[in-house]
């Protein structure tokens, strides 16, 4: 059985819906990458040297990045010497396979969120302004009550003109309570207000928003230290994640932004937002790769439901499921005629 059949009986077993959400999501991505792998396999009835320089420029177009990019191809040639692969007809499975190899070489990944059995949940959201940071605060909102988890929502961000504003009429979506305070006020009052009030509704999860101008780094950094520190007085060992949302769509800036929150607060996921709207999905790779840091969460469209956990096997499938359900389906044939 192949690869490609092997993962999609494994992943569209569960919920079929979730899986068609990535195989929708991805389709820009899916139009420009695999379509430009289509080409170099047309075009290429042999695997050489040349085929893989024009693979690797394909794989930096969809900003995989350089670092991922060069331990793919190696681990490309190795494969294709050691099953003695000639031509190219069947090197899409193998960049799948070793796509999620890559993703998960550095261990089992746990993309859940910390959840605390006992007491309050403590999510702070970072990320600089027009990433979707607000937006994704209230469609995470509306999928933990959706659990049956109790919500609350810190308005962090005093200092955006109207994102006060925006993160109240998402709160009104979800159907939670937002703390707030005047735009201007000092976010770590915010924070300590919205504590407080958390613990006297005794509420399961606690989602702060924070500031996002990173023009302004030095004091962003220390005020979101401030942040963590108010916190984590409040409830000890909170917050219990630290969420960076970045915008897919900015491709290796993204990366860049990542590297400067993570130097001022420890970052334990991603929440990569507008991956519907790239051409470069490739930056999951680039992201877990060169960081270390799990990709939790994935935007996959505008509606209050397309923010999904962020699942490898899923993904490369989005990528790759035009080609993945033809096999599939030739090898249903060919088993018909055995």
């Amino acid at each position: 059985m192949s690869f490609f059949k092997k993962m999609k009986e494994k992943i569209t077993g569960t919920n079929d819906s979730v899986t068609g959400k990535f195989k929708e999501g991805l389709t820009k991505t899916r139009d420009s990458f695999t379509s430009k792998v289509n080409d170099l396999v047309a075009r290429f009835r042999e695997i050489d040297e040349e085929f893989f320089e024009e693979l690797e420029e394909v794989l930096l177009q969809a900003d995989v990045g350089y670092e991922t990019v060069m331990e793919l191809i190696d681990l490309l040639k190795v494969e294709v010497q050691r099953k003695n692969i000639k031509d190219t007809a069947g090197i899409q499975t193998v960049i799948s396979e070793k796509l999620v190899e890559i993703y998960n070489s550095q261990g089992e990944i746990d993309n859940s969120l910390n959840i605390q059995e006992d007491g309050i949940t403590v999510l702070l959201m970072v990320g600089v302004n027009g990433v979707g940071k607000t937006t994704t605060i209230g469609k995470l909102a509306s999928r933990l009550k959706a659990e049956g988890k109790t919500v609350m929502l810190a308005a962090g961000d005093t200092f955006r003109a109207g994102a006060i504003d925006q993160l109240v009429v998402w709160g009104e979506r979800a159907g939670v309570e937002v703390i707030r305070q005047s735009e201007g006020s000092d976010p770590a009052a915010v924070m300590f207000d919205a504590v407080s009030a958390a613990k006297k509704r005794n509420v399961d999860v606690l989602i702060c928003d924070t500031a996002g101008r990173l023009q302004n780094k030095v004091n962003l950094m220390n005020e979101l230290k401030k942040v963590h520190r108010v916190i984590d007085r409040e409830i000890p060992g909170a917050p219990h994640e630290v969420l960076l949302a970045l915008d897919a769509t900015t491709g290796q800036n993204a990366l860049i932004q990542a590297e400067t929150f993570k130097e001022a607060t420890d970052v334990t996921g991603i929440v990569l937002t507008k991956l519907d709207g790239t051409a470069k999905g490739g930056i999951v790779l680039a992201i877990r790769n060169k960081l270390n840091i799990p990709v939790k969460f994935v935007g996959l469209g505008e509606g209050i439901d397309d923010l999904q956990p962020f699942d490898p096997e899923k993904y490369v499938y989005g990528l790759f499921a035009d080609g993945l359900e033809l096999e599939a389906d030739q090898e249903v044939e060919e088993d018909k005629d055995k």
